[in-house]
């Protein structure tokens, strides 16, 4: 779910609608200190006169902890943001974190992760919201 801070009108304002829509990410562990995330989202359900977004983004992930199988982390990505109201795409930074629960050895319950987002368009749109969802670990 996330609130895309555009509503047309060619100005930056709170959306009416919520976008909702499916999303992947990617999380590869060097240690607990060094972690990359790679994510995706494609919000195209409950648009607001056909306005939707798509995001693909990489960065650092940092989890210092792991408390009785939740561990709690923080991350910063960078990448690209398109929108059916932009004719390209633009540079976009979000700042997020959440919190996991190792549920066994290979799965994953991602209990909330929210994102604040930076996009580089003018006017500068700040687009945020929140993702749940479970992950198979691999290695």
């Amino acid at each position: 779910m996330y609130q895309p801070d555009y509503a047309d009108e060619f100005i930056a304002q709170t959306s009416p609608n919520r976008l909702y829509g499916p999303g992947a990410y990617i999380d590869v562990h060097f240690n607990r200190w060094l972690q990359i995330e790679g994510e995706g989202h494609w919000l195209r359900f409950n648009q607001y006169r056909g306005i939707n977004e798509d995001t693909y983004l990489i960065g650092p992930r940092i989890a210092p902890w792991e408390f009785h199988g939740l561990v709690p982390y923080g991350k910063v990505l960078v990448g690209m943001g398109t929108g059916s109201f932009l004719t390209g795409n633009t540079f976009a930074v979000a700042y997020g974190g959440g919190v996991d629960y190792r549920m066994s050895k290979h799965f994953t319950l991602r209990c909330v992760d929210f994102e604040y987002e930076d996009w580089n368009v003018a006017p500068t749109l700040y687009p945020y919201g929140g993702s749940v969802g479970i992950a198979y670990r691999v290695f």
